[in-house]
This record gives C-alpha cells, structure tokens and sequence, in this order.
C-alpha cells in the first residue's frame, strides 16, 4: 500500500510538529493566565470543545462548479466559477474608515477525460491593478489533476498544499468573520501557494486522508520584520528552484470531529554557493531551513460548531539572515485560536444560515529573537472577535463583527526619525467590519 510509504515521509515533519505544538502550548498557558477571566474562559471552552471549519449541510447541498468538476460529477467538460468579497472597516484609534472589493476571483477548469482535469483561479484584489494603485492581478492556482484511482490523485503546477484550516475553505460563505483569522493570514498566509507536486489519497480501511508535496522554498532575502513568511513566498512568479520545500499532512475523520496535522520545512536560500558562502549562510536544496508545524481540530452537530488551530514557525539560522540582509526577523513564532458559533436557523432551514460566532486568537511575530535582532512588543497580539453571519443561500453571505485588538509596548529602538507631533501608541483599538461574499 502507498500509504506506509507516504507516512514514513511524513514522520520527520510529524516530529517537528509536536515539538512545535509543546513549545506552542507553552505560550499558549503564559498567554490565557494573563488575560481576564472573561476570555481565558472562552478560549479554554472554546479549544475543549472542539472545533470546525467543515462545510455546513445546507453549504454541502449545492456545489460550485468548481466542486463539481473536482468530484467528477461536472456536466459539462470546462467549467466557470468563482467568488468574492467586499468590506468595510472602522477603526476607531484613527476614526478613520475604509472600503473596498477586497478580492474577486474567477475559476476557469476543464476535464480533459477521466483521469485528467486542469484547474485555475485568476485574482484580483482591491479592485484595482496599475502603477500607483494598492491592487494586484495574480494566479491563485493553476495546476493539472491526476487521478490515479478511486482514492488518490497527484497534482501539478501552482497549487496549494494542506496546511491549516483556511488554506481549503478560503471562500467567503465557509469561514466566519469578514476577516480571515489573524492566525491563518500572517502566520500561515492564506491561500499560499506555491509551484511543485502533490500526492494526496484516502485510506481504503480508515477514515485517513493523507498528503505530502514537494515545491520551491522560500526566499530568506525577501523576509522583513513583522510579516513573517509573507514576503518570502514566491507565488509561482519565477521561484528560484535552487532550494526546495518539503509539505505533508494528515486529516482523519471520526463521528463529528476532524483533527489534522501539517508541516513544511524548506530552504531559504537559493542563491549560488559562491555568492551564499560570501553572506556566510548555508545554499542547497533544505540550507538554512524554515520549519512549520500546524495542528488542528475541528467540530459541527445540531448547529453548533467549533474549532481550534495552533500554529509555531521556527527558523534556527534567523541569525544569519539578520547578519546578512540587516532584516530583524524572529527566530521563532507562534499563534493559535479558537472558534465557537451556533446556527439559529438549522431546525428552521436547510438552506437560510443565521450563524453567531465568538473567535479569540493570540500570536507572537517575534516569541524568540536572535541576539542580534531587536524585540518588537507591537508583535505580540491578541484579538477577540464577535459577529454574526446571514446566509438567504449557501452562496451568498452577510457579515459584521466587532475585532478588539490588543498589543505589546512598543520599543523606542524600532523608532526611525519619529515625527515629533506623534500621538503616544495606543496598545488597544477596535474595529467593526461589514461584509458581503459569494460563490457560484
């Protein structure tokens, strides 16, 4: 069977993950001990029942085309779909507002004959895509689909691996909040994706679904204070395939639970050996690697649902990196959350959702700092968000949320020529949000 192979490439990225998860729950301990009783009550209730992020029955009764053509059951052999969402913020710090199409996407897919399918998603996000605007056009995905067998498949191109909750369920109608969660935007950056391979199946004996993917890595250059991977990701647009990254994950399924692990762990210099000998960093397919370490666990019956998501990035050669490209960058970072929500209407309707929800999320950008790198309090957050969703249809969603954001001091040291009408940093603010999503 494949899949006693698959599990022996998967242990060494299962074993960082659970150093990882120890170290995380850790922080996680000093974290809620320090909060009011109010949300260390919530966040323990929260991550003790569980939690979900699995499409609700009414979400399961009508499928985008994009669904269709990935489960083989698409009538026609090329397919359009897509969705997208608009916002508007308040932030009361400022008392300033803003508004925008946050993003539109367009799924283009075809299905060649059984076994082979091509699936893309070209973005846009905020509206706009020229010099000066703040936009971007961009691929999402594009990739060719193998299927092998009834129970596993490869795919080929821009993909997205399985890590995290977001990553999968990225659409509008299937999270809730108008935001992302904090957690699954700058610590695993959503809808992260890379060029490579993947292999991914089913057990035939057990409710197991398995993964591991091979890509190019990260770019240890590119990485700046304060967003941990996010500049370093490529996006398909020429990765340098001198270093590479390794993925892998594993989902099982039991009654209304689903728990699942995942890793990555990369190189993140692909520069020459001369020129990376001369900066003193470590070149080849893994040197100076970035480990991740994810795990989450997911709930849904009679309405309810609840999730809970833990996350710790470590990146041991941080110190070289700061050396060489005066970066400032953390040696290792951690986030976690929990969810809780209830449908009003699951006795009432099958399709109408009225969905309120309590979400609370702690992170630190910076929870260990190389000796030469300087501690950034404004990096370590919390955030406790409540809101509420309608959804007439399971394509079509309405949101509002209240997100209260609170943070670490700030260091004087990261200060750069302040200006000297400067108002103090404020450690506390608040932000309502509106939304509207769809999916087709």
């Amino acid at each position: 069977m494949l899949i006693f192979p698959i599990l022996s490439m998967l242990f060494p990225i299962i074993k960082i993950i659970g150093g990882s998860i120890k170290y995380l729950c850790r922080h996680i301990i000093q974290q809620i001990l320090m909060r009011r009783l109010l949300l260390s009550s919530f966040l323990i209730s929260s991550f003790f029942q569980a939690s979900a992020q699995f499409r609700t029955p009414a979400q399961q009764q009508i499928l985008t085309n994009e669904d269709s053509l990935q489960n083989g059951i698409a009538k026609t052999k090329t397919i359009i779909s897509g969705y997208g969402s608009a916002f508007y913020q308040s932030n009361a710090n400022d008392k300033t507002a803003t508004m925008g199409l946050d993003r539109a996407v367009l799924f283009v897919g075809h299905q060649f004959n059984k076994r082979i399918a091509f699936f893309s998603e070209l973005e846009v996000e905020n509206a706009v895509a020229s010099s000066g605007a703040k936009g971007e056009v961009s691929m999402e995905q594009a990739f060719l689909k193998f299927n092998l067998n009834q129970h596993q498949y490869i795919v080929a191109g821009l993909f997205i691996p399985r890590i995290g909750i977001i990553n999968e369920n990225h659409l509008p109608v299937n999270f809730n909040g108008v935001e992302r969660p904090i957690v699954e935007t700058i610590i695993i950056p959503a809808t992260w994706r890379e060029v490579g391979i993947g292999f991914y199946g089913s057990s035939n004996q057990l409710p197991l679904n398995y993964s591991i993917g091979l890509m190019n890595g990260l770019n240890g250059q590119d990485f700046t204070h304060g967003t941990g991977l996010l500049e370093g990701r490529a996006e398909g647009s020429m990765a340098n395939a001198g270093n590479l990254a390794l993925t892998g994950a594993l989902q099982y399924h039991v009654g209304h639970f689903k728990f699942q692990v995942s890793g990555y762990m990369g190189g993140t210099i692909g520069l020459r050996r001369r020129a990376a000998d001369s900066l003193a960093l470590n070149s080849g397919s893994f040197g100076t690697p970035i480990y991740l370490g994810e795990a989450n666990i997911q709930w849904a019956a009679d309405g309810f649902s609840a999730k809970a998501l833990g996350t710790f990035i470590n990146y041991p050669e941080a110190d070289k990196i700061n050396q060489a490209f005066a970066s400032n960058i953390a040696q290792s970072i951690y986030g976690a959350y929990a969810e809780f929500a209830y449908n009003w209407l699951h006795v009432r309707s099958k399709k109408r959702q009225f969905v309120t929800f309590a979400r609370y999320e702690l992170l630190d950008l910076n929870a260990t700092i190389p000796g030469n790198g300087l501690y950034d309090g404004t990096l370590k957050q919390n955030h406790l968000i409540v809101g509420a969703s309608y959804l007439p249809i399971p394509n079509v969603v309405l949101k509002a949320d209240v997100r209260l954001l609170n943070t670490g001091d700030q260091n004087p040291a990261l200060l750069i020529n302040p200006s000297p009408n400067a108002l103090p940093y404020q450690k506390t603010n608040t932000f309502i949000n509106l939304g509207i999503g769809y999916s087709f």
